[in-house]
């Protein structure tokens, strides 16, 4: 799943995702495809 779509899906809310998918470019880490988990409230966003 695209970025994107998450956004859509979730919107206004923290995600909790797996990246499944990412490219290698200038030494970054670019991400590709995520699966989302589960949201995450605000308080435990940054955990």
């Amino acid at each position: 799943m695209k970025w994107q779509e998450v956004r859509e899906l979730f919107p206004d809310k923290f995600v909790l995702v797996s990246i499944n998918h990412y490219h290698e470019e200038d030494n970054k880490k670019i991400v590709d495809e995520v699966a989302p988990i589960r949201t995450v409230s605000e308080q435990d966003a940054n955990k």
